[in-house]
């Protein structure tokens, strides 16, 4: 069974939903959960929010941990996740910001740093990728840290 098959089916199970705030991964998650078929039970809404402004004012990351820690930082998907909780009242939720390359973001941070961050209201867990792939980089940096994030959403479901 695939990952996302298997979240669905754990989902159901445990009769949780699940949400996803994304920034990195464009919508990647969502769109790999809802791929399978009843997803809609267990999966209440997906936030792409690739501008700080609406990572602000959607999600309810402060402008002061924007501006000290960056978009691309473990306090961001801190609050990001935490933010898409509370706004899809969701039981469990991943967050994921990150620089997908093949360019990095005018920052000093390098292609392939993916922070993902799970919460299920209780308990976050923080994730940090540093990936160096050569051939594909968008691609598989976005694949890396979607394959993360479900397996986060699976953990937090007890699976």
């Amino acid at each position: 069974m695939l990952l996302p098959e298997k979240l669905v089916a754990v989902l159901k199970e445990k009769k949780l939903v699940a949400a996803t705030a994304e920034s990195c991964t464009g919508g990647l998650i969502a769109k790999r959960i809802t791929d399978v078929s009843g997803s809609s039970s267990v999966f209440n809404c997906g936030i792409v929010s690739y501008s700080n402004e609406i990572k602000h004012s959607v999600l309810g990351v402060s402008n002061e941990t924007l501006k000290k820690y960056g978009a691309v930082s473990e306090q961001t998907v801190r609050e990001m996740v935490s933010g898409v909780l509370k706004l899809s009242n969701a039981d469990v939720a991943v967050a994921v910001s990150g620089i997908a390359g093949p360019n990095s973001d005018n920052t000093e941070k390098p292609v392939g740093l993916i922070y993902i961050a799970g919460s299920d209201g209780k308990k976050t867990v923080v994730k940090k990728l540093e990936n160096n792939f050569t051939d594909d980089v968008r691609r598989l940096n976005r694949e890396s840290a979607s394959n993360e994030a479900l397996q986060i959403l699976l953990d937090l479901a007890g699976e």
